[in-house]
């Protein structure tokens, strides 16, 4: 009796950490894990902001790499927040809610640049 109330807690503990570990995939994004996005990204004297096109999901930008705004603006756009498509690798940390970031999922912070483009992909961030 005494062996099967071990496994039966064994068993409960297991399904415990496998449940634990499978709901932590948000909280290792908020720790600054790094990740590769692709997306929809617009940049002004206001707003700097990207909209993943695989989840739809909108960020505030922070540009740690410091090139991401100047290569923006190196495509000549006569208005700002004009979106173009780029690829980053990046990570995620909780937006401060006192500032404008707050309105925000959470604050994108782009360590380097893959990819911008004017041209926008077929697929999801063109509707």
């Amino acid at each position: 009796m005494c062996t099967r109330k071990k496994l039966v807690c064994a068993v409960l503990l297991a399904v415990g950490f496998l449940w634990a570990c499978s709901n932590n995939k948000g909280s290792e994004q908020e720790k600054g894990k790094s990740l590769t996005l692709k997306g929809l990204y617009s940049y002004g004297p206001e707003v700097k902001s990207f909209t993943d096109c695989d989840e739809g999901r909108e960020y505030w930008v922070a540009d740690s790499a410091k090139n991401l705004e100047l290569e923006y603006v190196n495509l000549g756009f006569e208005k700002p927040y004009t979106p173009v498509y780029i690829e980053v690798e990046c990570h995620l940390v909780k937006s401060d809610t006192t500032t404008v970031t707050g309105g925000y999922d959470s604050t994108m912070v782009v360590t380097k640049v893959l990819k911008m483009s004017k041209e926008i992909p077929e697929g999801p961030c063109n509707q």
